[in-house]
């Protein structure tokens, strides 16, 4: 039963909101000194859970990676570089984005290309509130927010629409399968290619939101020019 402290220690971990990837270390290691493995053991376990499940690789390399570029000013940088460009908007920005991020997911490179870790907390959410204050001036909480939360949303609604169009994707194989369990046989090709009208309706569809908004966003503030 000792070896349940170790859900004992996630609780309290995000109880007093300590760092997740710290908590779960912390509970693994716990785990493992409970069931009396020595700490070449729970190095090989680690190790082990690594090698096993690739992906965990990603979260393991990009996350440390990321909070040393914000330590060292990453979201300033993107911020005040974007700032320097006085043509560039909110609207211009995210809608360049979104296509972007729907053109590397229809070749197969979601994780690689983008996403809320790699992408929009460090870059693109900075870089769209610079582009909004170099044209607007100072920003409230409220309007930071809702630039974060685009920023976000351009970013899943472009991978959520481009990466079906990839013919090996899991959810095209998924589909596939499922209907030939029902005896419908097509081929993967020919389900990419009809998540291309999808791709283009969501772009229409966010891009007319992402304008409406930039247009929405210089009406309230009453300003269309950069701050003198």
């Amino acid at each position: 039963m000792w070896t349940l402290l170790g859900i004992a220690v996630v609780v309290a971990g995000f109880a007093f909101r300590f760092n997740p990837l710290l908590v779960i270390a912390a509970s693994a290691l716990v785990t493992g000194v409970a069931a009396h493995l020595g700490p070449l053991e729970i190095l090989a376990a680690f190790g082990k859970a690594f090698n096993d499940n690739r992906f965990v690789s990603v979260v393991f390399i990009v996350l440390p990676a990321i909070g040393l570029l914000e330590r060292a000013g990453l979201q300033e940088r993107a911020r005040i570089l974007i700032a320097r460009l006085r043509g560039v908007t909110v609207g211009h920005l995210l809608l360049i984005y979104l296509a972007y991020r729907q053109i590397m997911a229809a070749l197969g490179l979601v994780s690689a290309s983008g996403g809320a870790a790699q992408m929009v907390r460090p870059l693109l959410a900075p870089m769209a509130e610079g582009a909004a204050q170099s044209r607007l001036g100072t920003l409230s909480d409220a309007v930071r927010y809702r630039i974060r939360a685009l920023a976000a949303a351009t970013d899943n609604i472009g991978a959520f629409f481009g990466e079906d169009i990839f013919i090996a994707m899991s959810s095209i194989l998924l589909i596939k399968g499922f209907l030939e369990q029902n005896g419908i046989f097509i081929q993967p090709l020919q389900l990419s290619v009809w998540a291309i009208p999808t791709a283009l309706l969501a772009f229409v569809i966010h891009g007319a939101r992402i304008l409406l908004f930039d247009r929405a966003l210089h009406r309230d503030t009453g300003k269309t020019d950069a701050p003198q």
